[in-house]
């Protein structure tokens, strides 16, 4: 049956066709809900020639003993969920995206078009090098660019995303201390780190050991040195740090760590508020991971597809996974540019050569904003988050008030105290105001943590709208004429859930049930 054929009605349980309108109702109606037996989304004109039997396509053995259940819907009525489904979503191309930590940077269309080339996106993944010297000479461009930015001697591009990444540092780091005949233990993370980090040394076969945090927000270098010995293998950290402020004792951390023979790792979750400031290798990191999508405006997972090379010192590139391309240094009549894998590479970490057009999203990015574009990103994130910094202060504590950098952390702790108000409260009442929240609860160290990271994308005029809002919400919480914060949000599509509960009572689905 073709798309134009098949009638618009919504298709209801029971085979029922249903005019009902589509706005307005509390829940989307699931694609087997809206399924009418025999509706299809397009059909081809027959060609003559005769089927193949099913015999001679599948062996019996291999079979399913039941049909697949499939929803039977008409494009018209599956163009029309999908669009539908949009319609409820909030994405960084809708409105400002605060989330801290994460930052959710609007993605830049030209690099939508770039990765759309048909030269880049029809390029088979095992289509030999010399079919490819584009993609090739896209790849290393990218990976010299990264070493410029983080001040690294090579790169390898594989890792999708950054947890990817983290693991992908520490097994460098374990492959180089043993190349060293050495077997260490643990690593070392402060107790603002992301909550990837520690998950992360401990798939990598390490053991944690967390350093606290002084009353600047900073590692205390004093407990980082008590820590220290020859089992340490490293420590993982990321600057400026998860607060927010700049580790102003960085150079003292790498000298400390570097004496008893350990690595210093970079996450590079918050690399956007440094770039072309300063460089995480000027800092004494021998590894960098970097998230593409935070701080170079690529798609943000969702699941994938993501991109977190790393990049690393002098000392660690024999042992960076491959292949990696390279310009052909023996090869005179062959290609140009080639794979080559490194004497000690630790192995691949990711199929192919990593999600290549999330790459060249990344490449295009770097070269549209340039050198003094991406330095501007930087000087605009920091003055942005400092000034929603100076704008809350009134209705929010900010636990280390000085300057910050790509973004504030601010409590609700007083709000809770006086008025029983929880910085979830505030978050699910910003939605109400079209923001997305920002970060709650993180990081752990502070008490009813809201975390604000503005990015360089948002305009003064969206900032003042941000800072108003969390202001009259600060505001209302305190007023006994208000809806209780804890009733929102009131109009999205899903109301206020109960989170213990749901994590506790489980429903499972059909499927999981049989």
């Amino acid at each position: 049956m073709s798309a134009t054929s098949s009638g618009g009605g919504r298709g209801a349980p029971g085979g029922r066709a249903s005019s009902a309108p589509l706005l307005g109702r509390d829940s989307e109606p699931t694609l087997f809900e809206l399924s009418h037996p025999g509706r299809s989304a397009y059909s081809f004109r027959t060609t003559g020639v005769p089927p193949v039997p099913l015999d001679e396509l599948v062996p019996e053995t291999h079979r399913r003993s039941e049909a697949v259940r499939i929803p039977e819907l008409s494009e018209r009525d599956l163009t029309g969920h999908f669009t539908r489904l949009s319609h409820r979503q909030f994405s960084v191309d809708l409105g400002a995206y605060p989330l801290g930590s994460c930052t959710m940077k609007y993605n830049p269309k030209v690099c939508d078009a770039i990765a759309a080339l048909p030269g880049l996106a029809g390029a088979h993944p095992a289509a030999p090098a010399s079919l490819v010297q584009g993609w090739l000479a896209l790849l290393i461009q990218l990976e010299e660019a990264l070493c410029i930015i983080t001040g690294m001697a090579g790169a390898t591009l594989q890792p999708a995303a950054g947890a990817a990444g983290e693991l992908t540092g520490l097994l460098l780091m374990r492959a180089w201390h043993e190349s060293r005949g050495q077997t260490r233990g643990t690593v070392i993370i402060p107790d603002s780190a992301h909550g990837t980090n520690p998950a992360s040394v401990t798939l990598g076969g390490y053991r944690v050991v967390t350093v606290p945090s002084d009353e600047r927000g900073c590692v205390d270098l004093a407990a980082l040195r008590a820590v220290l010995d020859e089992d340490v293998a490293g420590i993982m950290l990321t600057n400026p740090n998860t607060l927010g402020l700049f580790e102003e004792d960085i150079e003292a951390i790498a000298g400390a760590v570097h004496e008893v023979g350990g690595l210093l790792y970079y996450d590079g979750a918050n690399l956007n508020a440094i770039l072309g400031v300063v460089r995480p290798g000027d800092m004494g990191f021998d590894i960098v991971h970097m998230n593409l999508h935070k701080t170079f405006a690529t798609p943000h997972g969702g699941g994938g597809p993501g991109a977190g090379p790393v990049a690393v010192a002098e000392h660690l590139v024999p042992f960076l996974p491959g292949p990696r391309a390279t310009r052909s240094r023996t090869d005179t009549d062959g290609p140009d540019l080639v794979w080559q894998t490194p004497e000690r590479s630790i192995g691949r970490v990711h199929s192919w050569h990593g999600n290549a057009l999330v790459l060249a999203r990344a490449l295009g990015y770097i070269l549209v904003n340039g050198g003094d574009g991406l330095h501007r990103v930087a000087e605009t994130a920091v003055l942005n988050a400092n000034w929603l910094r100076h704008r809350l202060r009134e209705h929010y504590e900010v636990p280390f008030d000085r300057p910050c950098m790509h973004e504030v952390v601010v409590s609700a702790r007083r709000l809770r105290q006086e008025h029983g108000v929880r910085a979830l409260d505030v978050a699910k009442r910003l939605l109400e105001e079209g923001f997305h929240a920002p970060t709650v609860y993180f990081p752990l160290i502070v008490d009813e943590a809201l975390m604000i990271e503005p990015t360089e994308t948002e305009s003064p005029e969206t900032l003042e709208a941000l800072a108003d809002a969390l202001n009259r919400i600060a505001e209302e919480a305190a007023s006994a004429t208000s809806e209780p914060l804890g009733h929102y949000p009131l109009s999205t599509p899903v109301r206020r859930v109960d989170e213990a509960r749901a994590a506790r009572t489980l429903i499972p689905t059909a499927d999981a049930r049989r």
